[in-house]
């Protein structure tokens, strides 16, 4: 039977691909897209720019001479080694807001702060923004409330879009340290994160895991990044540090996890409590994706057919 795939959880290292499949699917004819994928109009959430102006809210502290949240520094990961499940607590939201028209807040800057304390929370973490200094708190809302508008802006387009019947497309990488053994510790890896996100997703989910190697991801994070702050808000274009890639992406828990359930699901959570999501490998060790970045009009049309035949077969297997 040919059904429309509810959720696709889009997960990889860095640099793998995963950014660049959005933007395929994105682009393909709603008719095609349902006709050979299995997926209806996609809607797609991403937990990137909540770790981009996490990065800003470190940076503008700094600025002011105050002790730095989240990221000690530009090249550094996190302080709280929980901002990962921070992270999908915030996607969480997003997906329960998929079918509404938020108000805009009066202050998008407090919006943001306000929602990170609320999933610093849901992870056991301290919710350091609302306890600031008053006075650094508002400095800090008037150097940001510009780009969080920004983010809120982005965020209530997608959410207001969905309609009954698309796909919804989430995506977000994780990993472990460099030569850690499997299962890795968490809050490292997906075992971790999977196991944070809401039931309700959990239930509607398939995986498509982009596979690349370690080190191909790290040199393809070097071949995209466009330096500058446009390139760092970038979701094709950003950088990832070479220690962050190091420590957080040198190895890839997922591949260990899908074999543990079988070869073609992620099992999440333990025991009779424990959801089966549904997995399907598209292997782009050999680069299938990087002339996605460019132009769509440019796209060869000898490698978009090939393209598209390797992400159909994997479509067909997690339709089956």
């Amino acid at each position: 039977m040919n059904r429309t795939i509810d959720t696709v959880l889009l997960l990889a290292l860095p640099a793998s691909g995963k950014s660049e499949l959005r933007r395929y699917l994105a682009h393909l004819e709603p008719e095609v897209a349902e006709r050979d994928l299995h997926l209806g109009p996609t809607v797609q959430l991403d937990d990137y720019p909540y770790v981009h102006l996490m990065r800003r809210i470190a940076q503008e502290l700094k600025l002011m001479g105050e002790h730095p949240i989240f990221f000690p520094d530009d090249v550094a990961t996190f302080i709280e080694p929980r901002e990962w499940g921070t992270l999908v607590h915030l996607v969480n939201e997003d997906y329960e807001l998929l079918g509404t028209a938020p108000d805009r807040p009066e202050s998008a800057a407090c919006w943001l702060f306000d929602r990170i304390d609320r999933a610093r929370r849901a992870v056991g973490a301290t919710p350091e923004l609302g306890r600031l200094d008053m006075s650094v708190r508002d400095r800090l809302k008037r150097a940001l409330d510009a780009e969080a508008g920004d983010a809120w802006e982005g965020i209530a387009a997608v959410v207001s879009s969905w309609r009954r019947g698309d796909t919804v497309v989430i995506e977000f990488a994780r990993g472990g340290p460099d030569g850690a053994a499997m299962p890795l510790d968490p809050p490292h890896g997906y075992a971790y994160s999977l196991g944070q996100l809401s039931q309700e997703i959990l239930d509607r989910a398939t995986i498509l895991y982009v596979w690349v190697t370690p080190e191909e991801s790290r040199r393809r994070n070097n071949e995209r990044v466009r330096p500058g702050r446009g390139g760092d808000a970038s979701i094709l274009h950003h950088g990832v540090p070479e220690s962050v890639m190091l420590g957080e992406y040198g190895t890839d828990d997922l591949p260990w996890l899908i074999e543990e359930a079988g070869g073609d699901a992620v099992r999440v959570g333990n025991g009779s409590a424990a959801t089966v999501i549904p997995a399907a490998v598209f292997d782009n060790r050999t680069d299938h994706t990087s002339f996605l970045r460019a132009d769509p009009e440019s796209w060869s049309p000898e490698r978009t057919a090939a393209l598209h035949a390797e992400l159909r077969a994997a479509f067909d297997r997690l339709n089956r």
